[in-house]
């Protein structure tokens, strides 16, 4: 999956179209990404008969992935994630290895 948790995503399909949020948890074997503060639907609650109080609860109910969007941390747009597999690119004095995301518009690491 191309997403990762704490990514902040824009939805571009769905009754919350436009909205901007972080991904908070991601459930990829659904293919799906909980964004906070999105897709959120209010239920009730019934009282238990031991006393306790009926109450409306808001519940946050997970998005498919094709309905958001990345925005790159450096451009600030909505874009594509690409992957490159460099063996030891230094960025930052550190050598990172492995799958690097990169933002397709601006060329820059995620």
């Amino acid at each position: 999956m191309k997403l990762k948790k704490g990514d902040e995503v824009k939805v571009v399909l769905g009754k919350d179209k436009g909205k901007v949020g972080k991904i908070e948890k991601i459930l990829p074997k659904e293919e799906k990404v909980l964004v906070g503060g999105v897709n959120q639907y209010k239920r009730h609650i019934k009282g238990k008969s031991s006393g306790q109080k009926s109450e409306i609860i808001t519940l946050t109910k997970p998005l498919p992935v094709a309905s958001v969007a990345l925005i790159c941390p450096k451009c600030h747009k909505i874009t594509r994630i690409g992957f490159s597999s460099k063996g030891g690119s230094a960025s930052g004095g550190k050598l990172e290895k492995g799958k690097l995301r990169f933002c397709k518009k601006c060329n820059k690491l995620i």
